[in-house]
C-alpha cells in the first residue's frame, strides 16, 4: 500500500502521464523511469514482482523523493539498481499527485540516474561490440526523447545527431573522447532515444550483448562462467570485504581510489548476474 502523502502547494507542476498498469520485461523499467523523468511526472510509482515485495516511490517533477541523509539516498539508489535487473515486474503509476512522503527532504533526478546507470554499464568489451554493431548505421535522435544537455560536450554530441550521421561522422563533430561518446550512445539506445537508419555491418542480437556482459561479469568476480547464484554471491561477498574502501582504513589516497574503482566494477558485475 502506498505511503500516506501530504500535498505540497509550491507552484505549478508540469503535465504528468496518467495512470499506468503494465508488466515490465527486463529493460522496460529503465525506459519507463526515463520517460517519467523526461515528462517531469509527479505521482506514486509502485513496482512488484513474484520474488520481491512491493516497492513504492513518490515522484515529484521527474524526481524521486528520498529521506534526509546519505544512508537514505544510498538505500534508494540500491533499490532502483536491483529492480532494473529483474526479468519481469508489475508496474503501477498513479499520476497527477503533487505530494511529499513523510520525512522526504531530498530528491534524485530520474533522467540523471537512468543516464548514470546505463553509462556505467559500458566497459571495453561492450564498447567494441557497439562499434562493430553500429558501423555503417546512420544515427539520429528522437527529438521527443532527447535528454537535456549537462555540459558543452553533451550539446556537441546532441547537435551532431540532429540529422542522421554515421559514427565516424559524429566523432569529429562531437569532439569528445571515444569512450564518452559510446557511453552516451549506449544511454540513448537504452531509453529508446536513438534511431538507426541503414544496413548494420555486424548486427549483434540483444541477447548477444547481454552474453558479453555476463561473461565479463563472471571474469571480474573470478568464477567460472555459468556459476550458480550462491557461488556468485559468495564471490561478491569475498571481493567486497577486500575491496570496500571503508574496510581498508590504512589505504593511502591513491590506493583508496583504486579500491573504489575495483569495488564499483565488481558491484556492477554482481548486478549483471543476480
Amino acid at each position: 500500500m502506498p505511503p500516506t502523502v501530504r500535498a505540497a502547494n509550491d507552484g505549478p507542476v508540469s503535465e504528468a502521464p496518467g495512470n499506468l498498469r503494465k508488466r515490465l520485461a527486463r529493460g522496460e523499467l529503465l525506459r519507463l523511469l526515463y520517460r517519467l523523468g523526461h515528462t517531469s511526472a509527479s505521482g506514486v510509482l509502485t513496482l512488484s514482482s513474484r520474488a520481491t515485495r512491493a516497492e513504492v516511490f513518490v515522484l515529484r517533477r521527474g524526481h524521486v523523493m528520498v529521506g534526509d541523509g546519505e544512508l537514505a539516498k544510498k538505500a534508494l539508489l540500491a533499490r532502483l539498481a536491483r529492480l532494473v535487473t529483474l526479468d519481469e515486474l508489475h508496474g503501477a503509476f498513479e499520476g497527477g499527485i503533487t505530494a511529499y512522503p513523510p520525512g522526504a527532504t531530498n530528491q534524485i533526478s530520474l533522467i540523471a540516474w537512468t543516464r548514470q546507470h546505463l553509462e556505467s554499464q559500458l566497459d571495453g568489451t561492450l564498447a567494441e561490440v557497439m562499434v562493430k554493431e553500429l558501423a555503417g548505421v546512420r544515427l539520429s535522435l528522437r527529438n521527443e526523447l532527447a535528454p537535456p544537455p549537462t555540459d558543452e560536450a553533451d550539446r556537441r554530441m546532441l547537435a551532431a545527431m540532429v540529422i542522421p550521421r554515421r559514427l565516424d561522422q559524429i566523432w569529429p563533430l562531437a569532439r569528445t573522447p571515444r569512450f564518452r561518446l559510446l557511453a552516451f550512445l549506449h544511454f540513448l539506445r537504452g531509453v529508446d532515444a536513438l534511431e538507426g537508419l541503414g544496413v548494420v555491418a555486424e548486427r549483434s542480437a540483444p541477447h548477444r550483448i547481454v552474453d558479453v556482459r555476463r561473461a565479463r561479469a563472471f571474469e571480474l568476480l573470478g568464477i567460472e562462467e555459468g556459476a550458480d547464484l550462491e557461488t556468485v554471491k559468495r564471490a561478491y561477498r569475498r571481493l567486497a570485504r577486500s575491496l570496500h574502501p571503508d574496510l581498508q582504513p590504512e589505504a593511502s589516497g591513491s590506493e583508496r581510489k583504486t579500491l573504489e574503482r575495483r569495488f564499483a566494477e565488481v558491484t556492477a558485475a554482481y548486478e549483471v548476474l543476480i
